[in-house]
C-alpha cells in the first residue's frame, strides 16, 4: 500500500492514513495502534473487532498482525473524524445533527451491549461520519490502555473527558462506561469539548447528556433508552429507531463539500507504480 496524505482522518487514539495498492485498484483507510501501545493487546481487540460484525461499528477487511507494525483495514469511503467535521464545519454541530448522530451511535452501542460486547473506546476521534451513516472505530482503546487493575488516567492518546472515572482508576470496561463516552462525544459534538458547562449545552441535550456523564454509573441510562430518546422527531429531524444505525444523518454543506474535497484529493493523487519483481 502507498500512503496518502490523510490528515482529516487522524487521531490519538489510532492512526490513520488512506493507502491504495500498489496497482491502484484497490483504496482503504488503514490503522494503526498509537505509539507507545501495546501492540498485543491492540491486535487482539482488532481481531475482536474484525468478528463482530456489527452495524455501526467500522467493517475490517484486512488485518496484519505482524509485531514489528500490525495494522488493520477498512474499506474506503469518504469519511472525516468528528473533531475533523466540527473543523470543515467552522464550530459545533446543529443540535439536531448532533441528536440524530447521538441516536445512531446509541444505537450501535445498544447492539454490541445486547451480545455482551462493550466498546471501550468511543470517543471523538473515534466517530467516522460520511454520507452513508456514522462508524465507531478505535475498538477497546481502554483495554489497550493498560488492564484492568491499573490507573489508565494521564496517556497522551487516551481521550481522558471521554473515560468514565470507574475506567480511569483501572475498572474493567462495562457498558456504563460507553454511555459515559457516549455523552462526552456529544457534549463535543455540540460545544466543541468534551466537559461542558450545563448551560452551553442545546436544551434539548441537556438532560441526556448530562444523565450519561454522571460520575456513579448506576445513575446513566441503557444505550438502547437513549437511542429511543435522541431519535425522537425535533425540528428538521427525522425519527430514528434503535435498529437504524446505518442511516445518513443530516451534515451541514460545509461537512459534505469536505468530504468531497477529501475524495477528490484522493483520484487527483500520484500514486508511482514500482515495478515487480
Amino acid at each position: 500500500m502507498t500512503a496518502l496524505d490523510a490528515d482529516a482522518t487522524s487521531t490519538v487514539a489510532e492512526r490513520r492514513c488512506i493507502a491504495r495498492s500498489r496497482d491502484g485498484d484497490r483504496t482503504v483507510v488503514l490503522s494503526l495502534p498509537p505509539s507507545g501501545a501495546d501492540h498485543d493487546r491492540w491486535v487482539a481487540e482488532a481481531t475482536a473487532a474484525r468478528h463482530l460484525a456489527l452495524p455501526g461499528l467500522v467493517r475490517i477487511t484486512e488485518l496484519d498482525t505482524s509485531p514489528a507494525l500490525p495494522w488493520y483495514g477498512i474499506d474506503y469511503r469518504p469519511l472525516l473524524a468528528l473533531p475533523a467535521v466540527l473543523g470543515a464545519h467552522g464550530g459545533p454541530l446543529p443540535e439536531h445533527t448532533v441528536r440524530a448522530l447521538g441516536a445512531s451511535l446509541a444505537s450501535t452501542l445498544a447492539l454490541a451491549h445486547a451480545q455482551d460486547v462493550t466498546h471501550a473506546g468511543l470517543s471523538p476521534e473515534a466517530v467516522l461520519l460520511g454520507t452513508q451513516g456514522p462508524r465507531i472505530g478505535c475498538f477497546g482503546a481502554a483495554r489497550v490502555a493498560a488492564p484492568d487493575g491499573t490507573v489508565r488516567s494521564g496517556l497522551p492518546w487516551l481521550n481522558a473527558g471521554c473515560l468514565a472515572p470507574e475506567q480511569a482508576y483501572g475498572g474493567r470496561p462495562r457498558p456504563p462506561g460507553d454511555v459515559y463516552a457516549l455523552g462526552a462525544v456529544l457534549a463535543y459534538a455540540s460545544t466543541g469539548h468534551t466537559v461542558p458547562e450545563f448551560a452551553e449545552l442545546p436544551p434539548s441535550l441537556r438532560s441526556p447528556v448530562s444523565r450519561c456523564l454522571s460520575r456513579d454509573a448506576a445513575q446513566r441510562p441503557p444505550a438502547s433508552r437513549l437511542a429511543e430518546e435522541l431519535g425522537g422527531a425535533t425540528a428538521g429531524a427525522p425519527r430514528a429507531t434503535v435498529l437504524d444505525v446505518s442511516a445518513p444523518i443530516p451534515l451541514p454543506g460545509k461537512v459534505i463539500a469536505a468530504l468531497a474535497r477529501q475524495s477528490a484529493a484522493l483520484l487527483a493523487a500520484d500514486i508511482r507504480h514500482e515495478p515487480r519483481m
